[in-house]
Formats: C-alpha cells, sequence, structure tokens
C-alpha cells in the first residue's frame, strides 16, 4: 500500500514539474532558428512574456484555458490554445514576412504595447532588418529607415532630422534612459554615431512631440533604441556566440563584431566588442565638379603644405576609428522580479570636421587643422523590475543611470602655429519610476516620475604646435559652475472603449534649472557673470486609435511640447563659423510646440499596409540665431578676425508641415516592394525658412525572397531645396552647397540606385552582399558638409556557434 501511495505521489510530483516548466520554442519557419524578442500574451493582456535569446518563452503563469497571442515584427502573427501544449520547449514555427507589419511597440508609453493601439507615427526597426541592411553606424541604421533624414557634417558623424527639427529638440532615449545632456547643441548634433547598431535588438521612431513620456527636447521626437537582452536558460546553463565582419570599399570600412550570451535558471549575461575602421571616404565619381577635393592641407617639415590630391573623388581627412563594449548582467530570482545592470562604453579617435576643413580663406586654405577629439561616452543602466499585482501597479521599473560624455574641438589656422583646444566633461545622473495599473481589460494607467543632474566642466588651452608651450585661454562654456537639472511627473490613461477604439491621454508637469557662472579673470568681458535659469511646463497629449474594419485603421493625436534652453542654448561663451560669432543671450526663453496629425492605414490580411500621414505643428518662441549685440557692438573681433555677432534668440512664431507615405506589400511569397516618402516645409514668423526641415525625401525597392536567398533592388532619392528655401545661416556657407544659375548656392536633387541581398550558406552561416550608388553619383544630401560615398561594395558575414 505504501508503494502504490509513493508511485502516485511521484506521478503526481513529475506531472507537477512538467507542468511548472511548460514552455514553448519560437522558430522561423525558413531556416529553423529560433526566434529572438517576440512579445507573447494572453487574451486580457493580463500576462505577458518575451522569447528569449533560444527562442524560448516559459508559459508558467498562463492558465490551461486561454491563449496564446504571439506577435513579432518580423513574422505573421499567431494564436495558440496554452492546452495545445503538451510538452516542454515544443517547438512554434513562425512564417516570416518578407515586409514587416504587426508590431509590438515600447516608446508610446514605455511599456511593451500593441502597435494598432497607438495613436502616434511610430517606425519600428527590428533586428532582422539591421543584419540584412548592414548599417556602419547607429545614424546610417536610423537612415536605412528612409523616414529619417540624416546630415553628416564628416564621415564620423550622423545628424538626425524629424519633423524639422534636429539636434537638441529630438530626443535620443538607449535602454529606457535619455541620451540628451546640457551640452547637446542646436546646431547638427553627431552623439548619436556612439550607440553600436550590431547590440540593437530592436529600435523605434516616435514622431512627433513626446514631451508627455520624454519631457524636454523631445519636440520633433523621440529615437528609443533598445540593446540586446541577456537570457536566461531554464534548462540550465547555456552558452551562445555571434560574430560578424564586414569590409566596404567607399571608405575601405573594417568592422569586426563578436557578442557571447550566457545563462543558467537566474543568472544570465551579455559580452560584446566590436571594432570599426574607416579610411578617407570616395564620393562618386559622376556629379558637380565643384564638390571635389582638389586640393588637401597637411604639416610637412614644421609648415603647413598644400597638396595637390591625385584623386579628387577622395575626401582627404575624413576617416577615423572606432570601438564599442557591451556587458549586461541579469537576475531572476523569481517569475516577479527581474534584475539587469548594462554597462556601455563608446571611443572614437580623432574626428576630422571635413566641412571645416574645405573651408578657404580667400584663395587658401583657412585651417591647418580642425578636429573633434576622441568622443567618449560611457553609460552605466541598472533596472530592476518588479510584476505584481498590487493596489498601485502591475509592474513597476525602476532604472538608475549614469553617464559620461567627453568631447573636444580642437582649430590651428592655417600657416599659425597656436593649436586651440577646447574639452567639456559631463556628468549625467538620471532615475526613471514607471507604473503601470490596469483596472480592467478596457482601462489601464500608466504613470511616473523622472528626474536628470548635469555636471559639466569645461576648459580651454591654446599650445604652441613648435615650442610645446601652453597657457590658458577662453572654454567653450562659463569655466567655473555648471549645473542643469530637470524634475517631472507623469501619467497616461488609456481606455479601450471597444474592440475598435483606444483613447490615450496624458499629462506631464516638467521643471528644468540651470546655473553656471564665469571665474573673476573670464577671458572675456562679460556684462554678467551668472546665468540663471528656472522654468517649467505642463504637456499634454489626446489621440485616439480607430479600427474602423476591413483593414481600415484611422489614427489622430493632439499633444504639445517644449524645450527649456540649455547650457549650449543658454551659456556658450563663443562659438564661430565663417564671418559670425555666437555669444551667450541670459534672457533666452523655452520653446513651445503645438502639434496635430491625422494618419489613415490599411491593411490587407497579414501581407501589405499602406499608410498616410499628415501633420502641422505650430512653434512659439522659436529659438533661432539672429543678430545680436554684445557690450553695444554688432562686430567684434573674435580669433583673429572681425566678426559679426548673433545669439540664439526667441524667434516669435513659427510652423512646420507636412506629411509622409509608406507602402509595404508582400505580392506573393517570393516578391515585396517598399516605398516610402516624406514631405516637410517650415517657416518662421519672419517668413525665413527653418533650418531642420529636410528637402522631399523617399526610397522604393522590391525585395524577393528564395529559400536561402534575399536580395532587394531599391532607388534612394532627394528633392531640392533652392536658395530662397535656406535658411539664412545655410545661405553663408557656400563652401558646402552647389551654385544655381545665379551663383546663390543651393542643394541639388539627387537619386541613387542600390542592391542589397543575404545567402544562408549553412544555418549557422549567413553572406551578404551590398552595391551601393551603382551609377556612381557624386552627391552631397542637404546641409552635410562631407559628400556621400561613390559606389560602394558591401562584403560581410555573420554567424553564430
Amino acid at each position: 500500500m505504501n508503494k502504490i501511495i509513493f508511485t502516485c505521489f511521484l506521478l503526481f510530483a513529475s506531472n507537477m514539474m512538467l507542468h511548472a516548466q511548460k514552455s514553448i520554442r519560437l522558430i522561423n519557419q525558413k531556416d529553423k532558428s529560433p526566434v529572438t524578442d517576440a512579445f507573447v500574451y494572453n487574451q486580457n493582456r493580463s500576462k505577458t512574456a518575451i522569447s528569449n535569446m533560444q527562442g524560448i518563452v516559459l508559459l508558467n503563469d498562463f492558465p490551461d484555458n486561454d491563449s496564446l497571442f504571439i506577435q513579432h515584427a518580423s513574422f505573421q502573427p499567431l494564436i495558440i490554445a496554452v492546452s495545445s501544449i503538451t510538452k516542454k520547449n515544443q517547438a512554434i514555427e513562425m512564417k516570416p514576412n518578407l515586409v514587416p507589419l504587426s508590431q509590438i511597440v515600447i516608446s508610446a508609453n514605455r511599456w511593451e504595447q500593441d502597435r494598432t493601439e497607438v495613436p502616434n507615427q511610430i517606425v519600428g526597426i527590428t533586428k532582422n532588418e539591421i543584419d540584412f541592411e548592414n548599417p556602419q553606424t547607429a545614424a546610417d541604421l536610423l537612415g536605412e529607415t528612409h523616414e529619417v533624414f540624416i546630415q553628416k557634417s564628416q564621415l564620423g558623424g550622423g545628424s538626425p532630422m524629424i519633423r524639422g527639427f534636429s539636434a537638441n529638440s529630438v530626443l535620443i532615449v538607449v535602454d529606457g534612459i535619455r541620451m540628451n545632456n546640457a551640452i547637446f547643441r542646436s546646431g547638427n548634433l553627431q552623439n548619436v554615431i556612439s550607440i553600436d547598431p550590431n547590440t540593437i535588438g530592436s529600435a523605434e521612431v516616435i514622431y512627433g512631440p513626446g514631451s508627455v513620456m520624454y519631457g524636454s527636447d523631445a519636440l520633433g521626437g523621440v529615437m528609443d533604441f533598445h540593446t540586446m537582452k541577456a537570457g536566461l536558460n531554464a534548462d540550465g546553463f547555456d552558452f551562445g556566440s555571434n560574430y560578424m565582419a564586414r569590409f566596404s570599399t567607399a571608405n575601405m570600412e573594417r568592422t569586426f563584431h563578436i557578442d557571447a550570451s550566457y545563462g543558467g535558471k537566474k543568472w544570465g549575461g551579455l559580452t560584446s566588442l566590436t571594432y570599426s575602421g574607416f579610411s578617407d571616404l570616395r564620393m562618386g565619381n559622376n556629379g558637380r565638379e565643384s564638390y571635389e577635393r582638389k586640393e588637401y592641407q597637411k604639416y610637412v617639415n614644421g609648415k603647413d603644405t598644400t597638396l595637390i590630391n591625385d584623386n579628387p573623388n577622395l575626401q582627404k581627412e575624413s576617416g577615423y576609428e572606432q570601438l564599442n563594449v557591451l556587458q549586461k548582467v541579469r537576475f531572476r530570482p523569481n517569475q516577479n522580479w527581474n534584475f539587469n545592470y548594462t554597462f556601455q562604453y563608446s571611443s572614437t579617435t580623432n574626428l576630422p570636421r571635413y566641412d571645416r576643413l574645405i573651408q578657404y580663406s580667400g584663395d587658401k586654405l583657412k585651417y591647418g587643422a580642425w578636429y573633434y577629439g576622441p568622443q567618449k561616452w560611457m553609460q552605466n543602466n541598472l533596472t530592476s523590475k518588479l510584476k505584481r499585482e498590487t493596489a498601485l501597479f502591475n509592474s513597476a521599473r525602476l532604472i538608475l543611470g549614469y553617464q559620461y560624455f567627453e568631447e573636444s574641438r580642437h582649430d590651428r589656422k592655417y600657416n599659425k602655429t597656436s593649436l586651440r583646444s577646447r574639452t567639456e566633461k559631463v556628468d549625467l545622473f538620471t532615475i526613471n519610476l514607471d507604473m503601470d495599473k490596469r483596472f480592467s481589460e478596457k482601462l489601464s494607467l500608466f504613470y511616473g516620475i523622472e528626474g536628470a543632474y548635469n555636471n559639466v566642466r569645461s576648459e580651454g588651452i591654446k599650445k604652441d604646435i613648435v615650442t610645446g608651450t601652453e597657457e590658458i585661454t577662453g572654454a567653450r562654456y562659463p569655466d567655473s559652475t555648471n549645473h542643469y537639472g530637470s524634475a517631472a511627473l507623469y501619467a497616461s490613461l488609456k481606455l479601450k472603449a471597444n474592440e475598435k477604439l483606444t483613447i490615450i491621454g496624458g499629462i506631464r508637469y516638467s521643471y528644468v534649472s540651470m546655473l553656471s557662472r564665469f571665474k573673476k579673470h573670464s577671458y572675456y568681458d562679460f556684462p554678467f557673470d551668472e546665468i540663471k535659469l528656472n522654468t517649467g511646463a505642463l504637456n499634454g497629449s489626446l489621440g485616439a486609435a480607430w479600427q474602423i474594419g476591413c483593414g481600415w485603421q484611422l489614427n489622430t493625436n493632439l499633444s504639445s511640447g517644449f524645450r527649456a534652453p540649455n547650457l549650449d542654448d543658454i551659456g556658450k561663451i563663443f562659438d564661430s563659423e565663417p564671418g559670425n560669432v555666437i555669444v551667450p543671450n541670459k534672457d533666452l526663453k523655452p520653446e513651445y510646440a503645438y502639434n496635430a496629425d491625422m494618419s489613415i492605414s490599411k491593411a490587407f490580411g497579414h501581407s501589405s499596409l499602406a499608410s498616410l500621414t499628415v501633420f502641422y505643428t505650430h512653434i512659439e518662441d522659436i529659438m533661432v540665431r539672429r543678430d545680436f549685440l554684445f557690450n553695444g557692438q554688432d562686430s567684434i573681433m573674435y580669433d583673429g578676425e572681425m566678426s559679426k555677432v548673433q545669439a540664439i534668440v526667441n524667434g516669435g512664431t513659427g510652423y512646420i508641415y507636412g506629411g509622409s507615405f509608406s507602402l509595404k506589400a508582400n505580392i506573393t511569397n517570393d516578391f515585396s516592394i517598399k516605398s516610402f516618402l516624406t514631405y516637410q516645409y517650415g517657416r518662421d514668423e519672419d517668413d525665413l525658412p527653418i533650418r531642420h526641415v529636410s528637402p522631399l525625401f523617399g526610397s522604393t525597392g522590391i525585395m524577393y525572397n528564395y529559400k536561402k536567398l534575399t536580395a532587394e533592388l531599391y532607388a534612394n532619392y532627394n528633392g531640392e531645396i533652392s536658395y530662397e528655401n535656406l535658411a539664412p545661416s545655410e545661405r553663408d556657407k557656400t563652401y558646402m552647397y552647389a551654385q544655381d544659375d545665379e551663383g546663390n548656392p543651393f542643394a541639388p536633387a539627387w537619386a541613387t540606385l542600390n542592391l542589397k541581398a543575404e545567402y544562408q550558406v549553412v544555418p549557422d552561416l549567413t553572406f551578404s552582399m551590398g552595391l551601393e550608388n551603382i551609377l556612381d553619383h557624386r552627391y552631397r544630401p542637404y546641409s552635410s558638409g562631407i559628400a556621400a560615398a561613390g559606389r560602394n561594395f558591401i562584403f560581410s558575414i555573420r554567424g553564430s556557434f
């Protein structure tokens, strides 16, 4: 009798263990590889999970009488019954889409959410798309969406423009932490290249003011990057590794990447290392002669020498190198708690400022040297997440972040021995507490707090490159004290009125404070020795997503945003460009944006999606660069030349409107098409063009997929920006632009034809090839200081073991 009881007990315990370990393994129907980062939820969304690096999803919390809804942007959605899963790690095949359609997004409210329930225009980027596109930098990755315009002042750069805003008016978020700091400038900004595209698991771009969820700086939109996750394995310890090597001919790119993931039941980790080396960039052979680099400067035998360029298409002094490191540690003690620590580090070599190196003073080159010092970025991120139904929340997440930034500028006039170096170092501390509370299947609340504190150190040194003697000179920012901080509360309410209509409204209050002081022995005779800023703003949004039926969806959204002046706007001591010098304006006030947008889309089953979005943004107290007075003077002697005084001022009102169209269609199992088109127009109250409004741009391509081969033939195209439509600050940069028939600068239209393909040699090895700018056009994108790459062959291999 005891043996029978004991046997029954063993059978019962075994059954319970099998039930406790019930799981599925999601695999690609095409090559049987694991599908990572798929979003899994039950019918009322009370239970959620994400597939790990082996494609495994633990289902311990999912009731047997429920259904699983499985979504991934690169695959067709699935619905399966939990009761149909009869064994542990049961393989579930997912059918890939040539063109991703369905999507789970995070950026809208900082939590996972079905794209069809979000009123904002959002562009998602998946890991599969990143691998196929083979971008050299994170800026190139955004450009490959064909829905974000990228400007480059040098090869080591990339400044995104979104809905007429750029630089410190668009927000970069990495793993839930804002990257924007107090010295992000209003001019073109290159910091996004610090993010390693080889470690990005997914990314999203949310268009329009995102101030309710993200605060100041999010006027044009938010770029939200999510790095790869450190996975766990319920079966015990597991190890996997991926590698990539890439070579490109236009700049002789050499990129090598390796990552290793390892994990057990409770602990996991991810280690990644990427090195990239770029030589001087070769432009196209067919185009405007004015873009050629016919001569260049070099310091030879103790003096500057102008040399004839043997290959005028080679943009001398543009190459650089970059190193990226990522380390993650994950600990999940139980089903409720999850802890993640992330360390990221990026550093470049010197970055030659190409657009300054091609400037002339009379008939001679103006600079003997102009380069950014190594651009360094370090992020430490400790995230703790709790999933537990309480009176206050269903899920709560606390993110503590510390970031360190270092950048410098070094310039020397031609045939001068004095090298001026200005260095900035920033410590940025952030805290985010995000919570969500589901009151019912129809009503959810997302709310939280955010705080950020910047400490900025700035110094200036002049060095004689012949004698080696050094002396202190004026810094870029006040040289005594620079503190900049913000604090905010936010709340967003989501109402699913019925199966077809979702309404989301939100509100946020932000407070911003800054204190900057000059030393008494400041190098400039300022009429003040202290700059203070204390300001706040209340922002809101209201939007609706209406699934009309028959695949039609209508989204509308009203939102407001603001951007408080940062240290670069209000406290930059001096910054120069040809003939102008920019001075501080302690009376600068925040700018505000009020936005309305509407989009309509039509889905044709799971195979095709067409979408049209239009928007209008009204700006008040817009920050623009205008002529100014310094101690009553409209021009001053600066850096050896008489320069017109300018400053960032509040220029009254302005407006930007435009629209975008996208079409993604899986025509057959083997063919698909993609097409994108974006148009923008903007003016300030003086009817002058707004600087960061991009030209008409887009892309159209056709994709082919057969067994192990995927290929895409596509064209990229940009419209013209005439002299009349150039912002005043751009009209003075004649060295960057072509000349029209009247001799005025303008940005010509251009188009390129491109081909990319990948072939899966074996399940763990993929070979990729690309041929960009097939017709070898010579062109320079709007506002860019460097010409784009000419005909470019790309070769890469990706594999795992």
